[in-house]
């Protein structure tokens, strides 16, 4: 094992990538019980959508460990999941199996490009400053999601957000979490940030926040695998259906465009917890990295999982010690096992997992004094990254208008040389992607 993942040249230890592990795990359990409720809203069979979440997310999370060798995760991606829900499950009426095919053009397509090369080299091409940007963009939204979960922060038809309910159940566990974390944390106590997510999910008990199973075994139902290439009332197979219909092909498109940019967004934020993010704003292993996560893509389509990405709150696991993939690996044997225990792990609610969040998106913050505002071509891109990601509610969507007021400024400044061919063609391709948006 220390031949294999390197513990000792990355500082760390077994007992210290385990404890990550477990973090990262406790930080993405939500996953469990959210994707197969919203799926099930698509028609997928809910015992179908548990075995297809947990074992997804456990087997290319240990791929992903064993492939990257960095401390990153991989689960069902909230979002997409919700487009699969809500907007292809309209245009597909009770047929998602083809939009489970959907997802899988799409990972396929980013497969293609990664293996070509195309995605590393478009992130190479990406202005040093947009890259601290977009570090410190995932910082403020990890943090509005920790707060969102915690109740802290609530949507408002008047202001758009707002302060939460003190006396809300929620809202007290969220703030416990947050307290505890962040006073293990300043005293350098190690494993704070797991410590914390445990202590919040102690107090949720008598508030009625943590809630206590229904049962403590789950059955494994396998029947949405293969998805893609299953058959409608009308014999026609699913994924044959999309490569023929324009309007889903439009829908792949546009899926693509953001797995494609979110990865890259969620990599740097925990390569940055994970001590594996170059002064220059390049991610060591980043090859392996894509190459993991859009081969999940394409999995998450044919199991019928939804789109399995990288996730962010894989940076908890990071900040909590992890360095290699080791911490990939038990995240994802805790996946598989939650497929037989889910009701169990369903107990770790969002809002014990404010604290952890919070804190990743403090330590991100630091990248903000590495943007030269004082010069318009790097610092307003850079702003708008930093705030469109959060604002916006997606990565993709942030990056996308950074890129294209890069270009924009470089071309009315005079500086259009600075910008690299890539660079051009990411900015067309997300002003494309807005606009079928």
């Amino acid at each position: 094992m220390e031949k294999f993942f390197k513990m000792g040249e990355r500082g760390t230890s077994t007992g210290q990538e385990l404890r990550a592990g477990l973090t990262t795990f406790l930080a993405m359990a939500y996953i469990i019980a959210v994707n197969p409720s919203l799926l099930a809203a698509a028609s997928v069979p809910m015992n179908a959508a548990v075995t297809s979440t947990c074992i997804g997310a456990g087997i290319m999370t240990i791929f992903m460990g064993l492939f990257s060798n960095r401390p990153l995760a991989c689960a069902s991606g909230m979002g997409i999941n919700a487009v699969v829900a809500f907007t292809l499950a309209a245009i597909n009426g009770a047929d998602w199996q083809a939009s489970m095919a959907v997802i899988f053009v799409e990972g396929c397509a980013i497969l293609l490009l990664v293996l070509c090369g195309l995605r590393e080299a478009i992130m190479d091409a990406i202005p040093v400053s947009l890259r601290h940007a977009i570090s410190v963009g995932l910082g403020l939204f990890i943090a509005m999601i920790g707060l969102a979960d915690g109740g802290i922060i609530v949507a408002n038809e008047s202001t758009m957000v707002a302060f939460g309910d003190v006396t809300s159940p929620t809202f007290i566990v969220g703030l416990i979490s947050i307290a505890a974390t962040v006073a293990l944390y300043s005293m350098n106590v190690k494993g704070s940030i797991l410590i914390g997510i445990i202590i919040a999910v102690l107090c949720g008990i008598p508030l009625g926040v943590t809630q206590m199973p229904a049962g403590i075994v789950s059955t494994l139902d396998f029947s949405s695998f293969g998805a893609p290439f299953m058959t409608d009332a009308t014999g026609t197979v699913a994924v044959v259906k999309v490569l023929t219909t324009p309007i889903l092909l439009v829908f792949a498109f546009s899926l693509m465009m953001s797995d494609f940019f979110d990865t890259m967004g969620t990599a740097m934020a925990v390569a940055k917890q994970g001590e594996f993010l170059n002064e220059d704003g390049t991610v060591e292993n980043i090859r392996e990295i894509l190459i993991a996560d859009s081969a999940a893509a394409a999995v998450g389509g044919l199991i019928g999982a939804s789109s399995i990405t990288t996730f962010v709150e894989s940076a908890s696991g990071a900040a909590d010690g992890g360095r290699t993939g080791l911490t990939s690996v038990f995240t994802g044997l805790l996946f598989i096992v939650a497929a037989f225990f889910a009701p169990v792990i369903s107990i770790v609610s969002s809002a014990a997992t404010c604290g952890a969040l919070v804190i990743v998106g403090f330590l991100m913050m630091t990248d903000v004094v590495d943007i030269d505002w004082t010069d318009l071509l790097e610092g307003f891109p850079a702003f708008l990254v930093i705030a469109g990601i959060p604002f916006t509610y997606s990565i993709s969507n942030g990056i996308g208008m950074g890129f294209i007021a890069y270009v924009i400024v470089a071309l009315v400044t005079g500086r259009a040389k600075k910008v690299k061919p890539l660079m051009w063609v990411s900015a067309a391709a997300f002003l494309v992607f807005f606009l079928l948006s």
